[in-house]
């Protein structure tokens, strides 16, 4: 069995490879793409906050984005993708009535931006009217980072934890000549943080922890060209 998988390997890297030159050797196929997109951050987010309850609210977000595309092959490729946004974020439905609040209040967490780098590997497709329109779909991963955290008004301090996440995407170029495009792209983030919120201002020792899923779909247009 072993002897079969380093064989299939083998034949596979060959007949990669061996594409690759191929394409290589076409006057028209160029291996990188660059692409400036403005695309809008919509979080579908949730949390379970210790202590006082409650849920999350994270605002939507509308960025410019730059992204890099590099082809192994006609069909094979991997992009990485780079945006930073920054989101307004309180709690819902919160019980303070410990602390001579309300018990179901909106607790101000200031804000928080997001450096989200994300690497995808794509399929690209080539239908009939390839020279026009070129679909593709990836998967990757994303590590995202928080900072430039602003506190807010209500409480002393929010820390939160960088994590890795997983990203799907959909999306098509339409070709306005050899060299320049039009871009569409959908992207689904899967991503969760651990937050600490330091309320000792309102309550000696009050600290929430917190779970968050953030989870943004990522929606955006753009230009590009192939180089």
């Amino acid at each position: 069995m072993k002897k079969i998988i380093l064989a299939f390997m083998a034949v596979s890297f060959l007949t990669l490879n061996a594409q690759t030159n191929e394409e290589n050797k076409t006057p028209d196929f160029k291996k990188w793409q660059a692409r400036i997109r403005g695309i809008a951050v919509i979080p579908y987010e949730s949390a379970k906050i210790g202590v006082i309850g409650g849920d999350v609210a994270i605002s939507n977000t509308f960025v410019p984005e730059l992204d890099f595309t590099y082809f192994f092959t006609k069909h094979f490729a991997t992009e990485l993708i780079l945006a930073t946004t920054k989101h307004e974020v309180h709690t819902v439905g919160s019980d303070i009535s410990a602390i001579g609040g309300p018990n179901n209040a909106n607790i101000d967490l200031g804000s928080v931006w997001l450096l989200p780098p994300t690497l995808t590997a794509q399929y690209h497709f080539y239908p009939l009217a390839e020279k026009v329109f070129k679909p593709y779909v990836g998967a990757g991963v994303n590590y995202t980072i928080f900072y430039n955290v602003e506190d807010g008004n209500t409480v002393k301090k929010v820390s939160y934890k960088n994590n890795f996440g997983y990203a799907f995407q959909v999306g098509f170029d339409l070709m306005l000549n050899d060299t320049f495009f039009i871009n569409a792209d959908v992207k689904k983030l899967f991503l969760k943080t651990d937050v600490t919120v330091d309320a000792s201002n309102l309550a000696t020792g009050l600290a929430m922890p917190a779970a968050v899923t953030i989870n943004p779909l990522i929606m955006g247009m753009g230009i590009g060209m192939k180089f």
